[in-house]
């Protein structure tokens, strides 16, 4: 290298993230190294779940012959957005196809957004815990992610107090998940209010509100409910109809028709300068979501199975489960003995894989994750035996 020569960084900084598997990824490795059984109580992924789809119905619904033919929409194709109209109208909201953009998936749904939304610089208000992919997400985006805390008593709330004590000068977009992964918890009306009132758009997560375990009249259905403020739904097939792969999602705009207007008016390039979404996913969209029907009833039939035996394989332990009120996901409370990562690990040697709290960036200890989707004769055998280890070790 010649004297002088500047050498520059050939990467971003936005790329580089810890590679360094944690403890319980090691210890999950090597024990599947040794071919030892587990009892996963942590599956995610629908499609190695057991669920019933049906097979013939969806992957005809990816054959239509106009796939052939490129007709791109920044928007997505009309026929697409009218079938997620008609999802929203049978949820009993009227939502015109027009202010419905299609996406690859959620997570660009979420890029759309924050390029909406945010500079480079440009600060997120995102619920803790919560999922860990929105710090990713925003960090692509040049922007930084401030938390507000949920906390919890007799049930998940937001702490307003929190998001008050989080705005800043940079502020630009308050994130919700509802239901909230992990905690299960939806938004409430009053909540939804009063942060509109604070005057950023609200952008809510709504993946998984196919997944109630009962009614509330308090609990806000969709952000899309709001007429006033700027709020920006987020849903998708992943969840919907169990089919991650199919790659598509949509977000969907609400609130004062005139900063709709001006937001679908700077979405339109966003969504144009990317045309993202196949054209035989949406082409097929509307057979999808029909022939999917049965895979979302089938994941709702368990999730609400499994909700409800948790109680029931609890009682009288001194491990408990958090009220939850829907979604794939519920919250064990675990005597404080011993660390997340302790009680992970611990668990793991008997044979048991759950997700420590931390992951999710609970504020205190000690929490353990699992999956409501877990086929019911491992969940119950694994949460048998997590009973009784934890009462062994307490």
């Amino acid at each position: 290298m010649a004297v002088g020569t500047v050498v520059h960084p050939m990467f971003s900084a936005r790329s580089k993230l810890d590679a360094e598997p944690n403890p319980l990824t090691r210890a999950v490795l090597d024990r599947r190294r040794r071919g030892e059984p587990i009892l996963d109580l942590t599956v995610s992924n629908p499609t190695v779940a057991g669920l019933p789809y049906k097979s013939e119905r969806l992957l005809s619904a990816l054959a239509h012959p106009d796939s052939l033919t490129y007709a791109p929409e920044p928007f997505g194709l009309a026929s697409a957005r009218e079938a997620v109209a008609r999802t929203y109208a049978r949820a009993g909201l009227e939502v015109g196809a027009e202010r419905i953009v299609l996406s690859a998936s959620t997570s660009e749904a979420y890029g759309f957004a924050f390029k909406l939304l945010a500079d480079a610089g440009g600060e997120l208000l995102v619920p803790a815990p919560s999922y860990p992919l929105l710090e990713h997400l925003a960090r692509l985006e040049q922007i930084t992610t401030r938390p507000y805390a949920l906390f919890y008593d007799h049930g998940w709330h937001v702490d307003l107090d929190s998001v008050r004590r989080g705005l800043s000068l940079r502020s630009r977009a308050i994130v919700v998940v509802s239901p909230n992964n992990p905690t299960g918890s939806f938004l409430k009306k009053p909540e939804l209010e009063a942060l509109l009132a604070l005057g950023l758009p609200v952008v809510c997560d709504e993946v998984f509100a196919a997944y109630p375990f009962g009614d509330d009249p308090d609990r806000v259905g969709s952000v899309l409910e709001a007429e006033e403020g700027l709020v920006i739904a987020l849903d998708g097939l992943s969840k919907r109809i169990g089919l991650p792969q199919a790659k598509l999602g949509w977000m969907a705009l609400g609130g004062d028709a005139a900063l709709v207007s001006e937001a679908l008016a700077r979405l339109e390039l966003i969504a144009d300068t990317y045309l993202s979404v196949g054209t035989a996913v949406q082409l097929g969209l509307p057979e999808l979501l029909s022939a999917g029907a049965g895979t979302r009833a089938e994941i709702q039939r368990r999730v609400r199975r499994n909700h409800g035996r948790l109680s029931e394989l609890l009682a009288d332990a001194v491990v408990s489960a958090l009220e939850s009120e829907g979604g794939w996901y519920a919250v064990l409370r675990l005597p404080r003995v011993k660390s997340e990562d302790e009680w992970a690990l611990g668990l793991l040697e008997q044979g048991v894989l759950v997700q420590p709290g931390y992951f999710y960036d609970f504020a205190d200890e000690a929490f353990a994750v699992v999956s409501l989707l877990t086929p019911e004769p491992s969940f119950d055998a694994g949460i048998e035996r997590l009973r009784n280890y934890v009462g062994k070790e307490s």
